[in-house]
């Protein structure tokens, strides 16, 4: 395994263009420089550097290494960002990763408390459905047979059954609950074009039922499929999360036998979760599914 201290020298030099520079912003002796140098060619089997006039150059190879070692640093300083702020019982930053529904009912109060309580914490907040990353703590719809990392720790969030939404003058609003079954001849409006996990609980519990619903439009998201509800065209199956403040010309409707239901689950990295703004995160988010508004601190 090679040696990250000399592969800082191997930077340093190849930066500086000089043993002597490097040994001067390195704080040793060029000597020492020198030696580390050799070292590291021994290890590598490769030739580094070549002797130009009275100094040295690196080789392709040496610029090469010295290139790569760039996202190396990166990641070691970040490392010792966070050693910093685990002596200090802070952290310095917090991602949390959600989904659309999720950030609409929990996130932006949970957000706010922290702000309150860590003034110096700088949140990033990333829409997993359309961002790519790797979240401190993500909020998650959980899918049969995936499986999450291990560096994180993982607990069930949330039950979220879906809901028929109808409008009030359809005979299904005066029913308090309806067997998914009888909506099978039904037309449907569709809230979800991505082959996600919300749409494949709808839809597996749908075959259970014994159908395939008929779409007859298809939206990205719940709201505008709840418009279209709302002129008459069909009525549109929504995870209670979703539902938000409903039209006063629409209602909705408990489904059973079966009832769709996704789980919600929340992944923190085991790297922080001890950290008190991680705590926190989680303490808030449980608060708000249990009771609607977190805890002050």
């Amino acid at each position: 395994m090679l040696d990250i201290s000399r592969l800082r020298v191997l930077r340093a030099v190849v930066a500086t263009g000089s043993i002597r520079a490097s040994a001067s912003a390195l704080g040793c002796t060029p000597s020492a420089v020198s030696q580390q140098l050799a070292t590291l060619q021994r290890e590598t089997g490769l030739q580094l550097f070549e002797r130009s006039g009275r100094g040295i150059e690196p080789t392709d190879a040496g610029r090469a290494l010295a290139a790569e070692t760039d996202t190396l640093f990166e990641a070691f300083s970040r490392v010792e960002r966070v050693v910093g702020e685990l002596r200090a019982d802070r952290v310095g930053s917090l991602s949390i990763g959600y989904f659309g529904s999720a950030g609409a009912a929990w996130l932006a109060p949970t957000v706010a408390a922290l702000r309150a309580e860590f003034p110096e914490l700088r949140l990033d907040l990333l829409l997993t459905e359309v961002a790519t990353g790797d979240p401190d703590v993500d909020i998650f719809v959980e899918e049969t047979g995936a499986e999450r990392s291990g560096s994180v720790e993982v607990r069930r969030l949330a039950e979220d059954p879906y809901l028929a939404v109808v409008r009030v003058d359809d005979p299904l609003a005066q029913e308090p609950e309806v067997p998914l079954a009888d909506l099978a001849a039904r037309h449907w409006v569709d809230n979800d074009l991505r082959e996600g996990a919300c749409r494949r609980v709808l839809l597996n519990a749908c075959a259970q039922a014994g159908f395939s619903p008929s779409f007859v439009v298809e939206t990205h998201d719940y709201r505008t499929a709840m418009s279209f509800v709302a002129t008459g065209i069909g009525l549109t199956v929504v995870p209670a999360l979703g539902i938000g403040e409903l039209p006063e010309e629409l209602t909705t409707v408990a489904l059973v036998s079966p009832t769709p239901v996704r789980y919600v689950g929340l992944a923190v990295k085991k790297s922080i979760a001890r950290h008190p703004a991680a705590r926190r995160a989680v303490e808030l988010l449980e608060d708000m599914v249990c009771g609607g508004t977190p805890r002050t601190g």
